[in-house]
């Protein structure tokens, strides 16, 4: 079975047994959580998308917070003396697709 998932404005084409990391999401390490806005289902060969696609998909926070990689931003104007220097790690959580019900 295999679902498309709108998790958090983003979508993720997602199986039962799938590890991903998805934006951050409240939680603990451990803790149960669901996914509604199920977008696709397809459920051996019979496809149902839109407002037909009626499935719930479970996971399980794997690791609660993890940092991406250091991103940095850095402008610099010729000859005038400026220089600024900007870097973010974005955080995403893991999780394991569970079931597509």
């Amino acid at each position: 079975m295999l679902a498309v998932v709108k998790i958090a404005g983003q979508q993720f084409k997602v199986q039962a047994g799938d590890s991903l990391f998805v934006p951050h999401l409240e939680g603990n390490t451990g803790d149960k959580v669901e996914f509604n806005e199920v977008l696709m289902v397809d459920n051996g060969g019979t496809v149902s998308a839109g407002s037909n696609a009626k499935a719930v998909v479970t996971a399980e926070i794997v690791k609660a917070l993890v940092q991406g990689d250091k991103v940095i931003a850095f402008k610099m104007k010729r000859r005038k003396g400026f220089r600024k220097k900007h870097g973010h790690r974005t955080h995403y959580t893991q999780i394991k697709i569970e079931s597509i019900a």
